[in-house]
């Protein structure tokens, strides 16, 4: 009896012990070591310059470092590669981007689907692309470019930072949408594009706003229309090209990604604290400078952008017969 009331007595204790497992969860909540915020470009440029700002904060915030890790390469893909096959316990994330969303149809045999394999998490920035010709083309205002192209089927370079780039598949929707024949001229990069579009060897362009704003100022490149919905602060006098080709919309945007089965509750605790960021106005003052706006929704907000971008940019790319080079 002693013996069966001594076992009785130790299971009881067992059982009394369970309830407190998951009470004592929180002492290796998350996070509890430092993160790592994976960025497909190298250092120094917009989306690099984006998700430091954002990683500080969320340092700050979730008393853990945030580690920026650039991994260009492969169109950004290298990048969104790591992040795929990371363990979903919200210790690395992506700094991802509209050419996230291109790359899906771009590259025929990527070994993931961002739409598939990334939760999106939060946005961060969004900037317009900026149509912007050299002041010696005879045109200046978007029905100017589009009867000019019109009267010289084929003869003005529009320019782009590459093949398969935000910058050509904008090129190639505003081509389909305004019905003009216009000479496609990639770039490896916005750099050399703005170089040969200010000495005039290329006529035209769809560029980040960032890397062209101030030769736009000083009158060195025109700028006809930005690609976003509404008008840029940073050019309040620009017309958008959609007020001339309504729907028409293409900007570049930056935003946070994490692996697919990242726990609901870390996505909408990141959701929270970004979005916490990007209400303080040091932080939108520094996307000002860039030539962006915050970017501010829900996880679901941005997993229904990517869909729709995908669907979207696809289109344009199999219609244009856009392929990897």
């Amino acid at each position: 009896m002693l013996l069966a009331r001594r076992t009785f007595l130790q299971l009881a204790a067992a059982a009394a012990a369970l309830p407190a497992l998951p009470r004592a969860a929180p002492a290796q909540a998350w996070p509890n070591r430092p993160l790592r915020l994976v960025v497909g470009f190298p250092a120094g440029g917009t989306t690099d310059i984006a998700a430091r700002l954002i990683g500080q904060w969320l340092s700050d915030r979730l008393g853990q470092p945030v580690v920026i890790e650039n991994r260009p390469g492969a169109g950004a893909n290298l990048a969104a590669e790591t992040v795929v096959r990371a363990p979903p316990d919200g210790y690395t994330l992506l700094a991802a981007t509209s050419s996230n969303v291109i790359n899906t149809t771009f590259y025929e045999k990527l070994s993931f689907n961002f739409v598939r394999d990334i939760a999106m998490v939060a946005g961060v920035t969004r900037s317009p692309l900026v149509l912007e010709v050299h002041p010696s083309l005879p045109v200046k205002s978007v029905p100017e470019l589009i009867a000019h192209a019109k009267a010289n089927p084929g003869k003005i370079a529009l320019a782009s930072f590459g093949t398969g780039t935000t910058s050509h598949v904008a090129g190639e929707l505003f081509k389909m949408t305004a019905g003009v024949d216009l000479f496609h001229v990639p770039y490896r990069g916005s750099a050399p594009l703005v170089t040969d579009l200010l000495s005039g060897l290329v006529q035209a362009a769809f560029d980040n706003l960032p890397a062209s704003i101030e030769h736009i100022r000083a009158g060195k490149l025109r700028a006809l229309a930005v690609g976003t919905a509404e008008r840029s602060p940073a050019l309040p006098d620009v017309p958008t090209v959609a007020e001339f080709l309504p729907g028409f919309e293409a900007s570049a945007w930056v935003a946070v990604g994490a692996p697919k089965a990242t726990p609901a509750e870390i996505v909408e605790r990141l959701n929270r604290e970004i979005n916490a960021g990007l209400a303080d106005p040091k932080i939108k003052a520094r996307l000002a400078e860039l030539g962006g706006t915050v970017f501010v929704g829900t996880p679901a907000d941005f997993d229904r952008l990517v869909a729709e971008q995908t669907e979207k940019w696809g289109k344009v790319i199999r219609a244009a017969n856009i392929k990897a080079e």
